[in-house]
């Protein structure tokens, strides 16, 4: 800040302006440091002015919809020997065909088909990564190359009475469909059901928005009035909520959490919630053993387990010498391991007995 070259005539009257400026400078400094500023009203008597200005007009379904429409893209997930998994949605990301999409989606899936909203191309897909506990995957288009690619926002700005639009395949239609409403919260925990294999998963950090989200949705985005996407759709309130006469809420994944996932997977390097490429497994299904440990539930027929000779009720303690504490301390374990990795797996059988095997992985359907 410059002085200013004018002066005043009476030292007194100087202070005094000074010690005022001084005043409100302090008081500014204030709000400003809380972030408030921009927020706190002048008030009257009765108060007549903001500095919020006004009202936004409301946002635009329609105009949102067609900005937004030809960057999605509808996802069919196929289980042998069931065929049709699931439906989803996806986000194109790259001209060359990356799409963000949720974990379910594509979870447990054998094949991964992809057609492409604005182009109607049918794509096949291979997931890249996907990280189960954030519920966010990435998958690549086979062939694909000028795909028209989605406006990245940021959900870091998003205030609660926020208008958006969460678009995707519904009820896996293939055609995508929008539903608007206000941002609820803005740090949600929700324990979300799988519709495809009745799977449970809790889920924090969402944001919730008063819209009737609706299956094959899932992967969809969340935009706002600009059509930025700002969450990746992935939940819906359930019957219960709707049974209480609560209204319907859905529910996305922050997009700078789903960015944060994709940069991990582009990187090359696993973590321990974070796959990265074909998905390696035992072929073995686990729950938590007591006091500690992954106990075998079942052995499926032809997988590397089974051929092992690892058998129901053995609990797995340690992998490669790193402690197994639980099923989920498997999985993040098995998180870093590719197809044909060769892992020391220490076993107590049911009887107490230990021993040691060792067993070669073999490619799996994402966890």
């Amino acid at each position: 800040m410059h002085d200013d070259p004018r002066r005043t005539n009476s030292a007194g009257g100087g202070r005094l302006l000074a010690l005022i400026f001084a005043a409100i400078l302090g008081i500014t400094a204030f709000l400003g440091y809380h972030g408030d500023l921009a927020r706190w009203p002048f008030h009257r008597d009765p108060p007549t002015a903001s500095l919020l200005g006004p009202p936004l007009p409301p946002l635009d379904n329609a105009l949102v919809s067609r900005l937004v429409d030809p960057v999605l893209a509808n996802i069919t997930a196929g289980i042998r020997p069931y065929g049709l998994g699931a439906a989803g949605s996806g986000i194109v990301l790259t001209a060359d065909g990356q799409v963000l999409t949720s974990h379910h989606v594509i979870k447990g899936a054998d094949t991964v088909t992809v057609s492409d909203i604005g182009t109607g191309a049918v794509y096949p897909a291979t997931v890249l990564g996907y990280d189960s506990a954030a519920d966010i995957a990435l998958i690549e288009l086979t062939g694909a190359d000028g795909l028209p690619v989605a406006r990245i926002g940021s959900s870091a700005g998003l205030r609660l009475g926020d208008q958006l639009l969460a678009i995707g395949n519904a009820g896996g239609t293939g055609s995508p469909t929008a539903v608007g409403g206000a941002v609820t919260d803005l740090d949600s925990t929700i324990v979300a059901r799988n519709a495809a294999d009745l799977s449970r998963k809790s889920l924090h950090g969402l944001i919730a928005v008063a819209a009737a989200v609706a299956a094959g949705q899932s992967g969809g985005a969340l935009v706002d009035r600009y059509g930025a996407v700002v969450g990746v759709v992935t939940a819906a309130s359930g019957d219960l909520q709707k049974a209480m006469g609560q209204g319907p809420e859905g529910y996305a994944v922050p997009i700078d959490t789903a960015m944060a996932v994709v940069r991990q997977i582009r990187s090359g390097t696993p973590t321990d919630t974070v796959h990265i490429g074909p998905t390696a497994t035992l072929g073995i299904l686990t729950s938590d053993a007591q006091p500690a440990g992954a106990r075998i539930d079942v052995a499926i027929y032809g997988q590397p387990a089974y051929a092992a000779g690892l058998t129901e009720g053995e609990v797995i303690t340690a992998i490669d010498g790193r402690v197994v504490a639980s099923a989920q301390t498997l999985k993040a374990a098995l998180n870093l391991h590719k197809p044909d990795d060769v892992v020391r797996l220490d076993l107590t059988e049911p009887g107490g007995g230990q021993r040691t095997v060792s067993v070669t992985l073999t490619v799996g359907p994402a966890n």
